[in-house]
């Protein structure tokens, strides 16, 4: 039975790991940051060597942009050198790492999608500071998955949680018209990376729904999904009630999926309909 740690736990890719995967098929390791601190080099090397994990998944890291803006320091060392912890243990007792990225390593002002060969320029200290994981994560360890992913749900704080409370109570909604990505489903995210374990295509990936919409698209399907009703209107990103420090562009491509058909993504529609049927939220009517 191969042993897979779960750094991150109980974050949204964390829980939809935790989900979807077969406790029968492997022993899972899950450690958050009551737990076990990827910040401590020691605590982790003696983790890791206690345990022994045939794979390790990192699904921690400080995601709060503004806190990492304001707190420079602690956004490098949790996204950056505790990747790089993780990265060491890796290689010392020979496990795979998987480390989820994001789209903000791009600087979110192009045209077309990004592939995972386009050059990175992070805007963000967020998307600096994930870089630099990244970069730990390549230098450190060879058997590795790095994941970049863009707009994920799941269980926990996210973009459709915010919008129904504010909906749920009444409030009229301003929401970015000039933003583009693909709503990711963090639990189709996690079956994709419990496929890639099982196979030695190591690398960069870009893993998002198929599919693109703005901000507004996004928020009227959830509405529609749900139906809910409320006075919506889309706005450019500075007067939005949401996501005000995000990339106007944030569409990756899946290009590697294309040449190496390791996995196939459904459309972003789809996932979210999931979603919203598992949360018990999407109106049968």
């Amino acid at each position: 039975m191969q042993k897979i740690w779960i750094c991150g736990a109980k974050g949204q890719i964390g829980r939809a790991i935790n989900e979807v995967i077969d406790k029968l098929e492997y022993k899972i390791l899950d450690t958050d940051i009551d737990d076990l601190d990827i910040t401590d080099t020691d605590e982790v090397l003696r983790f890791g060597e206690m345990n022994r994990p045939d794979v390790i998944i990192n699904c921690a890291g400080l995601t709060d942009l503004q806190e990492c803006e304001k707190n420079l320091a602690k956004a490098f060392k949790t996204n950056a050198l505790g990747a790089r912890n993780l990265s060491i243990v890796a290689r010392k007792v020979e496990a795979k790492l998987v480390h989820i990225s994001t789209d903000d390593v791009f600087d979110g002002k192009s045209q077309k999608p990004y592939t995972e060969f386009d050059e990175t320029h992070p805007k963000t200290a967020y998307g600096k500071s994930k870089l630099a994981g990244e970069r730990y994560v390549k230098e450190f360890t060879y058997k590795h998955f790095i994941i970049r992913s863009t707009w994920v749900y799941g269980l926990g704080n996210n973009f459709i949680n915010q919008l129904l409370e504010k909906v749920d109570q009444g409030e009229n909604l301003s929401i970015a018209g000039d933003q583009f990505g693909s709503p990711t489903s963090a639990k189709e995210l996690a079956r994709f990376i419990l496929h890639l374990i099982q196979t030695n295509e190591y690398g960069t990936y870009h893993a998002t729904n198929k599919g693109v919409c703005s901000r507004f698209e996004f928020a009227s399907e959830i509405l529609r999904l749900t139906g809910k009703q409320v006075e919506m209107k889309p706005v450019v990103t500075h007067m939005s009630d949401f996501s005000r420090e995000r990339p106007a562009f944030s569409v990756l491509d899946n290009f590697i999926m294309t040449m190496t058909p390791v996995y196939d993504f459904p459309d972003w529609k789809e996932s979210l309909k999931e979603y919203m049927e598992e949360r018990g939220l999407l109106n049968e009517k």
